[in-house]
C-alpha cells in the first residue's frame, strides 16, 4: 500500500518543489511518472521531503498505521536514502510518525486513549485561540474569516466531504492567527496537523458536514460579538471528542485499539 501512495503522491511533488535548475527537471525516473527531489543542500533537501510527506499523510494518501519504506521513497523521489532518514527523523519530532525497532517507520495511528487525549488538548487550545481571536481579531482578519466560512458553505450542497475538509481546515488556521500569539499559533498547528487524518474522517459521518457548518456559524457570530467567552465554549464544543460524535468516529475506524501496532 506504501509504494502505491508514493507514486500517487510523487506525482503532485513537482507541482509544490522549489524552483529548480533545468537539470532538475529532467531528472525524472525513465517512466517520467516521478518527479526528482530537487538540488538543495542536505538540510533543504530533508525539509523539502519533509514538507512532501507531511502533506501526503495529512492528505490521506498515508493511513494511520502505513509503513513508510524509506527504500521505496528514495526509489519515488529520486533521491538518496539520507535525506529520506532525516526527514522522517523531523517527522518523528513532530509526532506524525512512529519509530518501532525492528519494524520500520509508520504513519502515527493514535490508541483509543491517546486520541481521546489529544482532542482534550486540541479543544483546550482552540479555545484559547477563539477566546483572543475575538478580542483581537483585525477588520482585515474577519473578512477573511467570514470568507472562508463562506467557502465551508459552498462545498454543502453537494455534500463535498473533501473540499469541506481543506475549507474547515483554513477556517481553524484563520482563528489561530487571529490569537496573534505566535507560540499558541505554532502549537495548535501542530497538534491540528497530528489529527487531520481522524477529523478528515469524522466528516464522511452522515450529516457531520451540517452540524460543522452550524457550529463554525455560533463560533464566527461569537467572535464577531466580540465575546471572548462565547467563543471559547463554541469551538471547544465544536472540537472535543465525545458522545455520539465519539461512536460515531470509532465506527468509521473498527482497527483503532489501545496498541495500534502491537
Amino acid at each position: 500500500m506504501a509504494e502505491k501512495s508514493t507514486r500517487e503522491v510523487s506525482m503532485t511533488a513537482s507541482r509544490n518543489a522549489p524552483e529548480t535548475t533545468p537539470e532538475d527537471r529532467a531528472a525524472t525516473r525513465p517512466e517520467g511518472r516521478t518527479a526528482a527531489a530537487p538540488r538543495l543542500s542536505r538540510l533543504s533537501r530533508a525539509q523539502w521531503l519533509r514538507e512532501q510527506l507531511e502533506n501526503a499523510i495529512v492528505d490521506g494518501h498515508f493511513a494511520p498505521g502505513d509503513r513508510l519504506d524509506p527504500v521505496a521513497l528514495a526509489r519515488d523521489y529520486a533521491c538518496s536514502r539520507t535525506p529520506i532518514r532525516e526527514a522522517l527523523q523531523q517527522l518523528e519530532a513532530s509526532g506524525m510518525v512512529r519509530v518501532y525497532p525492528k519494524r520500520g517507520t509508520f504513519v502515527t495511528q493514535l490508541g483509543v486513549a491517546d486520541l481521546i487525549e489529544r482532542f482534550d488538548v486540541m479543544a483546550e487550545l482552540e479555545g484559547m485561540c477563539a477566546r483572543l481571536a475575538a478580542r483581537r481579531i483585525t477588520q482585515e482578519e474577519l473578512a477573511g474569516l467570514r470568507q472562508a466560512h463562506e467557502s465551508c458553505r459552498d462545498c454543502l450542497d453537494g455534500s463535498d466531504a473533501d473540499r469541506y475538509y481543506h475549507a474547515n481546515g483554513t477556517f481553524h488556521h484563520l482563528i489561530y492567527a487571529a490569537s496573534h500569539n505566535a507560540f499558541l499559533t505554532q502549537e495548535a498547528t501542530r497538534l491540528h496537523a497530528i489529527l487531520k487524518p481522524y477529523r478528515r474522517l469524522q466528516l464522511h459521518v452522515h450529516h457531520r458536514l451540517q452540524e460543522s457548518f452550524a457550529e463554525h456559524e455560533a463560533i464566527l457570530e461569537a467572535i464577531e460579538r466580540h465575546d471572548a467567552n462565547a467563543a471559547r465554549r463554541a469551538i471547544q464544543q465544536h472540537v472535543q471528542l465525545q458522545g455520539n460524535r465519539f461512536n460515531d468516529l470509532m465506527a468509521t475506524m473498527p482497527q483503532l485499539r489501545e496498541d495500534p501496532l502491537a
